[in-house]
């Protein structure tokens, strides 16, 4: 991977921006970008000028007890960033493979010239007490929610420290904050993510890059709305429906909402990205409708 420095990323650059285009010009690696939250972050900077790749597996994966994203889901990312007026680069490519996700940075570079951020996003749930976990269930959640997030974090980190400009956002949950019944791989996951780059925040200290997590807690996605998650909250109900297991999940949380809307964690995001977080690096955003005010 090779990269040039690019005197317009600076902080008098930033100053000058439109503030309805305010990322005009960047460019925004986004994995797991084919629909949910992936797919509202990529609208949402394509909407304020950024150039978008958009990065999915495009394909079910074994152990995962839900449909994951197709490739017209990322075709129809695509066609969305495009409709809100920015350029697109779609790619079918699968976070566990590193010499992949190499490719997928120089392709980067070859169309926009640089990543200035970096969305690490994709992630799978599946379900089992710790003591009834497959070894496959769990060498699945590690290697996507954890090892992707690591061969993402490791191929952009050099192509922004080289720029002396980047911005790394790593989305893991609530469930990372804390043990969790039934996720107890997925928390580890989540958890590992957050030390790793916690870890990157501090070796990339004084490059003009930083590194910070977004936490949601449960978001209105198709990792949440499925027949395997309603049931895992439903256990006493046969095909339980949304409508039916929404008061169960509004009891998880202070705030009584059932579920957070993708688009509060893309507020999160593009404030981590943009100039007024500049100073902030190394930190967890939460977005756990007050789930953290219970903890220590």
């Amino acid at each position: 991977m090779t990269s040039v420095p690019d005197p317009a990323h600076d902080s008098d650059h930033d100053a000058d921006r439109d503030p309805v285009h305010d990322f005009a010009g960047r460019a925004v690696l986004i994995t797991g970008a084919a629909r949910g939250q992936g797919r509202g972050h990529a609208v949402e900077f394509a909407r304020r000028g950024a150039s978008i790749v958009a990065v999915d597996l495009c394909a079910d994966v074994d152990t995962i007890p839900y449909p994951l994203a197709t490739v017209d889901d990322l075709e129809q990312t695509r066609t969305l960033v495009e409709q809100a007026g920015a350029r697109c680069l779609a790619v079918q490519a699968d976070v566990r493979d590193p010499a992949r996700m190499n490719e997928v940075v120089d392709e980067a570079l070859r169309a926009f010239g640089g990543i200035d951020i970096c969305i690490a996003n994709a992630g799978v749930v599946s379900f089992a007490p710790v003591v009834e976990l497959t070894d496959a269930q769990w060498a699945t959640m590690l290697d996507i929610d954890l090892t992707g997030v690591f061969h993402t974090l490791r191929a952009v980190a050099p192509v922004m420290t080289a720029r002396g400009w980047g911005r790394i956002i790593t989305i893991a949950s609530m469930g990372g904050r804390a043990g969790t019944p039934n996720l107890g791989h997925y928390s580890a996951a989540k958890w590992g993510a957050i030390g790793l780059t916690k870890t990157l925040a501090l070796e990339l200290a004084g490059t003009g890059v930083t590194a910070n997590i977004v936490c949601p807690g449960t978001v209105s996605t198709d990792m949440v709305h499925n027949q395997a998650m309603y049931s895992l909250f439903a256990p006493d109900m046969e095909s339980p429906t949304s409508e039916q297991v929404r008061g169960r999940y509004a009891r998880l949380n202070p705030l009584g909402e059932p579920w957070t809307d993708p688009a509060d964690v893309t507020a999160a995001v593009a404030y981590l990205a943009s100039p007024a977080a500049r100073h902030v690096t190394g930190e967890t955003l939460e977005i756990g409708a007050g789930v953290s005010a219970r903890m220590p």
